[in-house]
C-alpha cells in the first residue's frame, strides 16, 4: 500500500489542534453561569408547542412533494424498462425539478402557515394563519430596515 499524501483537504485546519489552555475552561464556567442566570424562556424564544406544530407542518407541506419528486425517478425508470411509454429526459428532469420546488416552497409555507398563538392550533391548511405571519414578518422587516436607515 501506498502511503497517504501530505496534502491536506479544503476544510482540514493547518495545524493540528494546540492543547487547551487552563483558561478555556474558566471561561466555559463563566458561560454556564451566565447561561444560568438568563431566564431560560425569554419572548424571542419560541414556544416548545409551536415549534413541534412547525416541524410537523413543514414535514408534511415539503416531505411529500419532495417524496413524490424521489419516486418520479423511479417511476419514469419502470415505464422506461417496461416500454409503456417513451419519456423524454426533460420531461422527466422538468417533473423531478417541479416536485423538489413545491417541496421547498412548501417548507417556507408549513412555517408561516402555522399558528404561533400557543394556544390556537389553527386550521388544516392554514390560509388565514399564513396570511397573519406573512404579514407580521414583512411589517417587521420593515421597521428593522427603517431603524437600520436611522443610524
Amino acid at each position: 500500500m501506498s502511503e497517504p499524501s501530505q496534502e491536506r483537504l479544503p476544510f482540514e485546519p493547518r495545524q493540528k489542534k494546540k492543547k487547551a489552555s487552563k483558561k478555556a475552561p474558566v471561561k466555559a464556567e463563566a458561560a454556564k453561569k451566565q447561561q444560568q442566570r438568563e431566564p431560560s424562556s425569554s419572548l424571542e424564544a419560541i414556544p416548545e408547542v409551536v415549534s413541534k406544530r412547525m416541524i410537523r407542518r413543514m414535514a408534511i407541506f415539503c416531505g411529500i412533494p419532495t417524496a413524490l419528486g424521489v419516486c418520479s425517478f423511479f417511476v419514469a425508470y419502470w415505464i422506461v424498462s417496461q416500454e409503456l411509454l417513451e419519456l423524454p429526459t426533460t420531461a422527466v428532469v422538468f417533473v423531478t425539478m417541479g416536485l423538489f420546488g413545491l417541496g421547498v416552497i412548501g417548507l417556507s409555507y408549513g412555517l408561516f402557515s402555522t399558528s404561533w398563538d400557543e394556544d390556537r392550533v389553527g386550521t388544516w391548511w392554514g390560509f388565514d394563519e399564513f396570511k397573519l405571519n406573512f404579514s407580521r414578518t414583512i411589517s417587521a422587516w420593515r421597521s428593522a430596515r427603517k431603524t437600520a436607515n436611522k443610524e
